[in-house]
């Protein structure tokens, strides 16, 4: 028998756990037994360097509306490039796109680029401070917001740590985080609004703020139910606490972002992702008195703020050029695809008998292998039956040409059609028939 050849993904791996943690600088690119590396992309297709065309449905863990090597960022970036892609001087496509922004959501009257949605959430967080002389933060237990000490505590809580479910613990995630951040970091029950509200009662006096992603991806992707939602702004309201709204994922959901499916005005909105067309970028949108903590003409200066690639002019022309094309007919379209998705895979979910459920909203959607969809970060945990029998799932799905998120989750495009999004119920179909054997 001869020796079986090692794939060009396979070597690679070899040579990048030489030099890299893990052989990763991301940890989501991680694959039993080693990553899949790209050669090209186009459209919502994948090629990877061993020839394998798949449909992505990740797009880049949500971050990618128009799908991959879109011809007007292309073109667009191209020419920026060529004259230049980096000043210690201003630029006229920040003014530009910042005017876009703005012309989205009607309580955005001031906005300020950085260069991630961690950073944007950062810089909420220290804004709401500066603006009210407090020092803690509330947050949903479970919700990601990326990776500053006080935004992650409880986005990775276990049953054996978590505590009571009407009280939860703060959690750190990375070791070494320091008690004193935990200590003024409030874990608040999702959808529970006694439970939060008195919780917020209280913390009321040393409260910032309260930091609210509407649709929590490690939540469960469930949209928040509008009376939690609600409650939360009233209170904040009442108390002088700001409210501060992560839309570095949502934004995708409606031209203003997922806050317009509430009608509420939040005092700070956090973006990142789909707004720079493909590239790094992060802001921070809100009320101008808020914004003011910012402004460096004012004396004194209360939240001094920069970043040597915040606004650079290649992020700036992506965004600008991604997000003009990102109308009410093409927020429409890729929403339509999710509603079709969502009715074909919970008709397959019935055709196989499988005990799993379908989350989502907007152009986002998440499968279950939970009988109910869940309210909650603890209805949302998986037990190690559920994570095995995802894996089972995700890697059908891989094998059979579709790219998810690891948690089984999906988004959309406007670059897809129903062409792919029937691709996606077959091919989910087949994965539950399995699942449901095995849950059997």
């Amino acid at each position: 028998m001869e020796p079986t050849t090692a794939t060009r993904s396979e070597d690679l791996y070899a040579r990048a756990k030489e030099i890299l943690p893990g052989g990763v600088s991301r940890n989501t690119v991680l694959r039993h037994p080693h990553p899949i590396y790209v050669d090209h992309a186009e459209g919502c297709r994948v090629v990877d360097i061993e020839g394998v065309e798949r449909i992505d449905f990740a797009n880049n863990m949500a971050s990618l509306i128009h799908g991959h090597a879109y011809p007007p960022v292309v073109e667009a970036v191209s020419a920026q490039m060529r004259r230049g892609s980096a000043f210690s001087l201003g630029t006229e496509v920040e003014i530009r796109f910042a005017e876009h922004m703005l012309s989205r959501c009607d309580v955005f009257e001031k906005i300020r680029f950085v260069n991630s949605g961690t950073e944007a959430v950062m810089g909420a967080l220290k804004a709401a401070r500066a603006f009210t002389g407090r020092p803690k933060v509330a947050k949903v237990e479970g919700a990601y917001h990326g990776l500053y000490d006080y935004a992650e505590v409880s986005q990775t809580a276990s049953p054996d740590r978590w505590g009571p479910a009407e009280r939860p613990n703060a959690v750190p995630v990375a070791y070494g985080t320091p008690e004193r951040a935990l200590a003024d970091v409030v874990v608040l029950p999702f959808n529970d609004i006694d439970g939060s509200l008195a919780i917020l009662e209280e913390q009321a006096d040393e409260l910032a703020c309260v930091l609210l992603d509407v649709m929590p991806h490690r939540v469960g992707l469930n949209p928040a139910e509008p009376a939690y939602v609600e409650a939360l702004r009233a209170f904040t309201a009442e108390r002088r606490i700001l409210l501060v709204l992560d839309e570095v994922i949502t934004f995708r959901g409606q031209v203003g972002g997922a806050q317009k499916w509430y009608h509420i005005e939040p005092d700070l909105t956090a973006l990142g992702k789909m707004i720079g067309g493909g590239f790094p970028v992060g802001a921070i949108a809100g009320r101008a008195e808020v914004m003011e903590v910012m402004n460096p003409l004012n004396s004194p200066l209360l939240f001094p703020h920069s970043g040597t690639f915040s606004a650079n002019p290649v992020t700036m022309t992506a965004g600008l050029t991604a997000m003009s094309h990102f109308d009410e007919a093409a927020v429409a379209h890729v929403n339509d695809l999710t509603l079709r998705a969502k009715d074909g895979i919970e008709a397959a979910i019935a055709a196989s008998g499988a005990r799993a459920c379908v989350t989502g909203g907007g152009s986002m959607l998440r499968v279950h292998i939970k009988e109910h969809p869940p309210r909650n970060y603890r209805e949302a945990y998986l037990d190690a039956e559920e994570r095995k029998l995802i894996r089972v799932l995700l890697a059908h799905l891989f094998d059979a040409g579709i790219i998810a998120i690891n948690t089984c989750t999906m988004c959309m495009s406007t670059v897809m059609g129903v062409e792919e999004v029937d691709t996606l119920i077959a091919m989910l179909g087949e994965g539950l028939d399995h699942v449901a054997q095995l849950q059997r």
